[in-house]
């Protein structure tokens, strides 16, 4: 499953994230392999998503959560 398909409320843990223009970035920002985040909240038209990571919010458009791999550990 990738990050973009994640609905409000789930806990998910990343298991890898795949090429793009961000991964060094996002990778920077703490969204790395094995960490835990959860799907808070989408924008009215359903891009960005926000997700919460280690102790902070983070907005993400769903074109580059699309390269996001994860795995669902909680409902």
């Amino acid at each position: 499953m990738t990050l973009d398909k994640g609905v409000p409320g789930m806990v998910l843990k990343v298991d890898s994230i795949g090429d793009s223009d961000l991964k060094e970035r996002l990778m920077t920002m703490g969204l790395t392999p094995g960490i835990k985040v959860k799907v808070l909240r989408s924008a009215p038209l359903g891009d960005p998503m926000a997700i919460g990571l280690r102790s902070y919010n983070l907005a993400i458009r769903r074109k580059d959560a699309a390269h996001i791999t994860v795995e669902e550990i909680e409902a």
